[in-house]
Parts: structure tokens; sequence; C-alpha cells
């Protein structure tokens, strides 16, 4: 049994979209009002990148990509039409096919198309090609299949996907397969520039918007267990692109044709208008290398379940002895059996509040450090209290994979 848990790894996702019979990845913190951009279909419970124009796969054929040159260097513009032309046929559909668990309807235990979104095909190795898309695309599937460019509906597999970034990798036949996505630099994009949204939203195949960019770092909170609170602070690029239900894995391009996003999710609220976002491909660029090779992203992990100070009521906190000063915190609710945390010697109900001489306030704080300042088998000093008395421990991060 491995050391995932609630706060390393918060259990089961059970996410909404719209619907509470239907799952799909959903943002806390905006008033329940973002939303994963993914179309459902029925009511069922469920729910080598490169910036080389043309890369050689293993097999040794040419496959281009999607970047295009300059053709006025004096304004240095870009034909956009051209542009958008190669880029739809990077960009394909992705179905759910989930079986029907309605024990009222005619067609229980049957699978149907349960939801659809997009995907951007972004690697082609050898008689196989890679799609990258979003966890929500694909979660609670029987079946996947995916539409490419020219119509034609093939099987598809899912490789690996991951909640906490809501990226997922399928492979299907690429015999068919001759441009692949040309990934950009997300770090590199400013406010004001102008930003492209390709999928198939509503099913309306290589549907493209167009608008800017507002935000290249915006940080917005993610409930993934579905308890109502906040569960990670996912950095996303904000466009005014209109993002709409069935975008979901799509590809966010820049004009010259470059994948600078995977659009995810959308504020879903009647009065507000022109707010997408869309993950950074240069945050999803080591997800989806670990997802191909490992079928997850195998994170640092302490063994424990924990809880924020601040989820606690007021008149439970007293039982901790802490000191009048600590307001702040993270309780250990439970310590894995031979897990670091254990090795260490931190014990339940220790409250921590500091790693690495670092203050945590919050159980967000707590993953965001191990998930982005540490990796697997790096030493971690954890300061914490222990009725009332202050504590230091050192101990050495586990594989989130790893076994007993």
């Amino acid at each position: 049994m491995g050391y995932y848990n609630q706060t390393e790894t918060n259990e089961t996702r059970t996410e909404t979209v719209k619907s509470s019979s239907k799952k799909g990845y959903f943002f806390t913190g905006v008033v329940g009002a973002v939303i994963g951009a993914v179309t459902i279909s029925f009511a069922a419970p469920y729910m080598p990148w490169t910036n080389n124009s043309v890369i050689s796969s293993s097999s040794g054929t040419k496959v281009e990509g999607t970047a295009v040159p300059v053709v006025n260097k004096t304004k240095g513009a870009t034909d956009l039409p051209g542009m958008i032309e190669g880029a739809k046929e990077v960009v394909v559909g992705v179905m759910n096919f989930q079986k029907n668990t309605d024990p009222f309807s005619q067609s229980a235990g049957q699978e149907a198309e349960a939801g659809s979104g997009s995907g951007v095909i972004y690697k082609k190795v050898g008689d196989k090609a890679l799609i990258v898309t979003n966890n929500h695309v694909v979660d609670g599937a029987n079946k996947l299949e995916v539409k490419l460019s020219n119509g034609t509906n093939v099987p598809a597999k899912l490789v690996g996907k991951d909640p906490w970034l809501d990226l997922a990798v399928v492979e299907i036949d690429g015999k068919n397969v001759n441009k692949i996505a040309t990934l950009g630099d997300s770090d590199k994009i400013r406010a004001g520039e102008s930003a492209i949204a390709i999928g198939n939203p509503l099913g309306f195949d290589g549907s493209v918007t167009e608008g800017i960019i507002s935000s290249k770092d915006r940080e917005i909170p993610v409930d993934i267990n579905g308890d109502g609170r906040p569960d990670w602070q996912a950095q996303v690029i904000q466009t005014d692109a209109a993002i709409n239900p069935g975008n979901s894995g799509g590809a966010l391009f820049n004009q010259n044709g470059e994948v600078i996003g995977i659009n995810s999710s959308k504020i879903a609220q009647q009065a507000v208008e022109g707010i997408g976002f869309a993950i950074p491909i240069n945050v999803a660029k080591p997800v989806i290398d670990s997802l191909e090779k490992y079928g997850e992203v195998k994170r640092p992990v302490m063994g424990v379940t924990v809880m924020g100070l601040d989820e606690i009521p007021s008149y439970a906190l007293g039982q901790f002895k802490l000191p009048k000063d600590v307001t702040s915190g993270v309780l250990l609710r439970q310590i894995t059996p031979g897990s670091p945390a254990e090795k260490a010697g931190l014990q339940q109900y220790d409250v921590v509040v500091a790693f690495d001489g670092q203050k945590i306030d919050n159980a967000v704080q707590f993953r965001k450090y191990l998930y982005e300042k540490k990796k697997v088998g790096d030493k971690l000093e954890v300061t914490a209290y222990r009725n009332g008395e202050k504590i230091t421990k050192t101990l050495t991060l586990a594989d989130s994979g790893t076994t007993n």
C-alpha cells in the first residue's frame, strides 16, 4: 500500500460540472463558478517536443509541426489563416464512454458516450501517436475514442492521468497522423499577446476562437476531493478567447502556431464573460513526460493524512495544547505505517508549522512545498508541536508510488 492519502493525493476526486450527477474539473474560491469545459452527453452518474517545424519520428518518417514562419518581417506578422489551417490537424475530439448505471433506464448497463472534450496530438513514436488532454475529459471512462480532424473515429488507450494538474495522455494508432503540435514556451508569453483556442466545443469540430492573454501566471484554488475546500492552487493562463463546453483538453496557440497552453476551464457565471483558463505548456511538459513513462506523476510524500488548523472548529483546537501565538499550521491526522513520517518519529496529532524553516500555514501550502520545492529522496526538516512542545524531525521523502 503506497503513501497516497488525503493531503498528498486527497483520496478520490469527486468533482462537479453543473450537475451533481456528473463529474468534472471544479475550482472553488469563485463560488463554484469555474467549471471544466467538457461536454456532457447524458445524465448517467459519473460522470519529441521541439520548436522545429519538421521533426522525425522514431519510424524515420517526416512529421510536420504547427509552427509557421514570419511572413512579414517588418511587422512580425504570420499567416494566421494558414497557421490555423495547419493547427486544426493536431486538435482532436476525445469521447468518453461509460456504462449507464441508472437502473430505471432502458439502456442500463450499456455503454454510451458520457462526455466529450478535445485533445492535442503532440508526439509520434513509431506507429503510435500520443495525445494530451484533461484528466476530467477521460475520468471514469470504460472506453475512449478519438475523432481525428478528417472525421475518422479511432479507438484510444489511456496511458496515464493526473488529477492534480488535470492532465491525461492517451494513445492512438498513428498511421494516419502526419502532423503534431509544436510546443512553445509559456514562460515567454506576455499579457496582451494574441491567443487562439482550438477545440471541439458542443461537437463543432475544429472551432476557433481568438483573444488575448490576460495573465500568464494566474493562480486559482482547486477543490479536488469535492469537500468545498481548496486543495491546490493551480497556475493557469487567463485568456478572453472563448472556452466553451467541449474545449477542455484542446490547444491554446500563440500566433506563430505554437501550443502555449492546454485549455481546461472557464468561469460559468451568467454575468461573467471572457474569463477562460489554460494550463501553461511549461507546467504541463514534465507532467506529460511522467505520464508517458510511468502512467502517473511520482511526487515526494511524507506518508501522512493532514488537515489545516483553519479547517478545525475553534472549540476543538484546545485538545492540541498549542501555544497562544500558534494560530496556523497543519494537523497530522494519520501516519502511514512504515512511511518516512513514522520513521522520522512524527506522530498522529502533531501540528506541523514549518518545513525547512519556512512557515506552513495550511494544507495547500503543505502540498505546494512538497510538490514544488522538493524531490523524491530529498531531506525535509519538519518543525511541529506535540502536546504544546516544539519538536524538529528530519525525514527522507518517498515516492508517491512506493509500496510497503
